[in-house]
């Protein structure tokens, strides 16, 4: 679900630390947009993260 279409980045894990450095696990989602954009020649609805969108990765459809 939560994985970009494009450079494959997906959910990380890691732990988080109170201030009492009381440890729990925790995750981290990505920016992750559904939009309309040209695969191949086509218009096609993509996953995709917000950083191939700006980067310019991504052609979105108009």
């Amino acid at each position: 679900m939560a994985k970009c279409d494009i450079c494959g980045k997906g959910v990380s894990f890691g732990i988080k630390v109170s201030h009492s450095h009381r440890r729990s696990n925790r995750t981290w989602k990505p920016n992750i947009k559904r939009v309309k954009a040209v695969v191949e020649g086509t218009p096609k609805r993509v996953n995709v993260c917000t950083r191939c969108l700006r980067s310019g990765k991504v052609q979105r459809a108009v």
